[in-house]
């Protein structure tokens, strides 16, 4: 018989720079200078941006960073970023 849990839902914690065009969204309390010891770059169809995922040195998964956001997040996501 499997139990079913409840998800707990955490508050989104991110950044959203217009002009860089670039969002960062966190997956940890707090990331400190220089924790993110391995970035992987995820292309994106047609060239309209990039993925970059950021892991410590025990590879566990940090953050994410979206290039050309406004091409590949919904723009109600943005204005949550944006109005923190």
């Amino acid at each position: 018989m499997r139990h079913e849990q409840e998800e707990e839902v955490v508050p989104l914690r991110g950044t959203y720079d217009a002009e860089a065009d670039a969002a960062k969204l966190y997956l940890v309390d707090e990331m400190r200078a220089g924790e993110a010891t391995t970035q992987v770059v995820v292309d994106v169809p047609e060239g309209v941006g990039e993925i970059v995922l950021d892991f410590d040195s025990a590879g566990k998964l940090l953050g994410v960073e979206v290039l050309g956001a406004s091409h590949l997040l919904r723009d109600s996501l943005i204005a949550k970023l944006t109005h923190r």
